[in-house]
């Protein structure tokens, strides 16, 4: 998965999941408040993924262009 799909999906999942708390806590469903605690953490480490990937494609993009200006 390329780094803006990785971020979109993080993202998806983290609110997903921080709505799933806020609706298992309103009805009182812990099982639901755990489901949507694991959810928002992968959200978060999907995001990082992507942060990540994205930072290893600029420090590449950036090395290039010093590369190509050398010629």
């Amino acid at each position: 998965m390329g780094s803006v799909k990785d971020k979109a999906a993080g993202m998806a999942d983290q609110a997903i999941g921080k709505a799933k708390q806020a609706v298992g806590k309103a009805v009182g469903n812990d099982r639901l408040v755990v489901k949507g605690a694991a959810q928002e953490a992968e959200g978060k480490e999907r995001k990082t993924v992507g942060d990540a990937k994205s930072a290893g494609k600029q420090g590449v993009n950036k090395s290039a262009r010093k590369f190509n200006h050398n010629l």
